[in-house]
Parts: C-alpha cells; sequence; structure tokens
C-alpha cells in the first residue's frame, strides 16, 4: 500500500501539450488508493478531455465557476475544492499559470482553488526552453517556492519545439515518487525501525492437529499500518492468520509456532527502535509431538504441557534503547495483572483489554483498551475500532518518547 492511499488529491491541469501525461497521473493517484478530483484551466480542454479525466478520476471535472450545460447554473465552489483536497498538484504548470500563482491573479477556477487552499501544493513545469530559462520563470519559481509550494523538477529532453533541454515535464512516475518520498520525509518515525508480532500461535500436536487461540491477528496489523504511515520501516512477525496487508513499509514475516516467533523476533530486535508484541503466543505446547497423526483408541487422552519461551520477557532483559510495549488480555484482577507484568517484563506502555468488554477482544473489529505507563500513568479508552485503537497506541508511544 501507498503513503497516498485514502489521501485526497486535487490535480491541476494547465494548457501545456504535457497535458497527454495527466490520465497516466490519475491512474497512478487511484492506483496508490488516492481519491483523485480534477480541475483545470478553460485552455487546457484543448490538450485533454474532461471526459477522459473524469472517466479516470471517477468524479466529476471543473474546469469553469459555473456547470455551462446546467440550466440551473451552480456555482462550483472552489474554496470547497481547496479545503477537501490534502494535496494539491498542478501538472503540468505552464509558465503562464505559474506567474499568475506568483502574482494572486485568479482569472480562473484553477487559480482561485489554488489560492482558497490549505494543503500542501506541488507544481510540475512543463514548458519549452527559452521558456524555462526565462529570467521571468526562474522568478515565478522562487516566489513559488518562498509561498511554501514544492516545485517537482523538469526533465531534459527533446521538447515539443524540436529543441533538447530542460523544460519537459517530469514522468508521471516520478511525480509520484517525488510527492511520496517528500512526504515520507516529514513524518514523525521516518528512518525509525518498528517491530510488530500479530495473530496466535500454532503449537503442534501431530502432523494435523494444533493447539492454538481465537486471535484473528488483525490487532497487531491494524498497528502495523498505523507505524507504517508515519513513515516507519515496519517488521511484521505474524503467526496464522487470514488478515493481509501491502504497505510499502510492512515487511511481514510469517511464522506458526512460539519457538518460531521466538526466534524471528530476536532476529530483528536489536535492530528496532521500538518493539508492539501483540500476539497472542501459546504460553504451553505438547512436550512430545507425535510424527504421525494419533489415532482414537482410549476414552481418554491425557497431554503433558512444557512452558514456551515468553518472547516478552526475554525482549525486556536484553533491551537497551528500545521502547517495548506489551499487550494483556485479562479476565480478573485485570489492572493488577497488567501493572505486574509491566514491571516484571520491563516494558515502557502495555496495553490491557479484556474479554468482559463487550466489543473487544479476539474476532472483531472493535476494541477497548487502557494503557499504563512506566510511570504508572493510567489512560483508559473508549471502545473504538482496532485502525483507531492502533492510532491511539502510536501517538501514545510517540508522547512518551518525547516526554
Amino acid at each position: 500500500m501507498s503513503i497516498l492511499k485514502g489521501k485526497n488529491i486535487l490535480l491541476g491541469i494547465t494548457a501545456g501539450i504535457a497535458a497527454y501525461k495527466s490520465a497516466s497521473l490519475v491512474r497512478l493517484f487511484i492506483k496508490a488508493g488516492a481519491n483523485v478530483k480534477v480541475v483545470m484551466t478553460p485552455a487546457s480542454k484543448d490538450f485533454i478531455t474532461p471526459l477522459t479525466l473524469s472517466t479516470l478520476s471517477k468524479n466529476p471535472v471543473y474546469s469553469s465557476f459555473v456547470d455551462e450545460e446546467d440550466e440551473g447554473q451552480v456555482w462550483n465552489n472552489h474554496v470547497e475544492l481547496g479545503l477537501w483536497a490534502d494535496l494539491f498538484i498542478i501538472a503540468p504548470a505552464t509558465a503562464n499559470t505559474m506567474a499568475k500563482m506568483s502574482n494572486g491573479v485568479c482569472d480562473n477556477i484553477l487559480l482561485a482553488t489554488y489560492l482558497s487552499a490549505k494543503c500542501p501544493v506541488y507544481f510540475a513545469p512543463a514548458m519549452d526552453l527559452d521558456m524555462y530559462k526565462h529570467q521571468s520563470t526562474k522568478a515565478s519559481f522562487e516566489k513559488l517556492n518562498a509561498y511554501g509550494n514544492k516545485m517537482i523538477p523538469a526533465g531534459t529532453g527533446e521538447l515539443a519545439s524540436g529543441l533538447v533541454g530542460e523544460g519537459r515535464m517530469a514522468e508521471p512516475e516520478a511525480i509520484v515518487d517525488f510527492i511520496q518520498k517528500d512526504i515520507l520525509s516529514k513524518l514523525p518515525l521516518r528512518g525509525k525501525s518498528v517491530l510488530i508480532t500479530a495473530g496466535p500461535t500454532y503449537e503442534a500436536l501431530d502432523p494435523v492437529r494444533f493447539i492454538g487461540n481465537h486471535s484473528s491477528g488483525k490487532m497487531g496489523f491494524e498497528i502495523a499500518n498505523a507505524a507504517a504511515n508515519l513513515g516507519a520501516e515496519v517488521i511484521l512477525v505474524t503467526g496464522p492468520t487470514h488478515e493481509k496487508i501491502s504497505h510499502t513499509l510492512v515487511n511481514v514475516k510469517p511464522v506458526t509456532s512460539a519457538e518460531d516467533m521466538y526466534n524471528e523476533v530476536h532476529k530483528h530486535f536489536e535492530n528496532s527502535h521500538i518493539a508492539i508484541l501483540s500476539a497472542a503466543v501459546a504460553d504451553y505446547r505438547p512436550k512430545t509431538v507425535a510424527d504421525q497423526k494419533i489415532k482414537k483408541k482410549d476414552a481418554t487422552f491425557s497431554i503433558e504441557l512444557e512452558k514456551t519461551q515468553d518472547i516478552l520477557k526475554s525482549l525486556g532483559e536484553i533491551k537497551k534503547d528500545q521502547f517495548l510495549v506489551g499487550f494483556a488480555l485479562e479476565t480478573n484482577n485485570e489492572l493488577e495483572h497488567a501493572q505486574g507484568k509491566l514491571k516484571s517484563k520491563n516494558l515502557d506502555l502495555i496495553v490491557l483489554n479484556s474479554l468482559k468488554d463487550k466489543g473487544a477482544g479476539f474476532g472483531v473489529s472493535t476494541n477497548k483498551v487502557t494503557f499504563i505507563t512506566s510511570s504508572n500513568d493510567v489512560i483508559e479508552h473508549s471502545l473504538k475500532s482496532k485502525a483507531e485503537v492502533a492510532s491511539d497506541l502510536m501517538n501514545q508511544i510517540q508522547k512518551q518518547l518525547h516526554a
């Protein structure tokens, strides 16, 4: 999944031959999971049709303040468009439009939207070589950058005039890459490694049977997604689960047993900045595992169990500068037991949830948690979606790290 997933992207198109690339740009934004709306200058419609862009974006295209085909003459609200956008990308950005942007000229809906936008604005210049090198164009670049806009550098190549040089609009893939890298560079966990465990473990009895639990892994996967959206590089060690994640910053390491998870976690812990162990790891496993399927013979059947290695405690014993988070799923004396785990396992934070709380626990999309910090602060949260809980958790971790 791209960092652009769920973002509202407003694409502004001006009257340059490079407008033909805008169709590909819309498709790349949609493929990345963004919501896209397009605003055009009237003259840009000579280079690419609104119908093409509307079809690709699955949204109306705006090119005037009123819909000329609407007898009711409904006003297209440029202020709403500017407020809707999380990102405003103007590509191509012609010398004419950039001059107007830099001097506050507002004679079409694209420029009015630009002046109303509260979000980051990116512009991708596109023009011929002589225009690109002209002092007035350089002045536009300087002013727009000074206003806080981000310029996506033009490429070098053959231009519409036949000249070869600077002024060619960056390719759509390069534009998307530039924006993603710029967003990532500003995220609070950029450059941090986060280790997360999720799901159950399965402890084998024989080749076909195992001891397990009802954990779906959803909570851990939501935490991984939340951490990656903050720019972290995530190692997600997960037991057997049907959950899926495709974020570009998440590296999934599937395991089966508690021993598998112990070994995989210890491979990555030393190089991690934050470790969040949300997996429901088996406390016991069969002492012996049959190499053939156990046949049904007697009326009763006994299994001798032995303790598994405590992954969380083992990390608490060796941690240096890592921020270590554990989970406690309790059914009685919840707060007391969670506080005991926090201390005995040398944690910085523990997340408590109780099976007594309706809507919390395994196999549901919601959770109700309480955060207990190493300074013994108790922070209760209401019932929320697991995605919201994951966001709350990452906020709490950042708060403690910066305290």
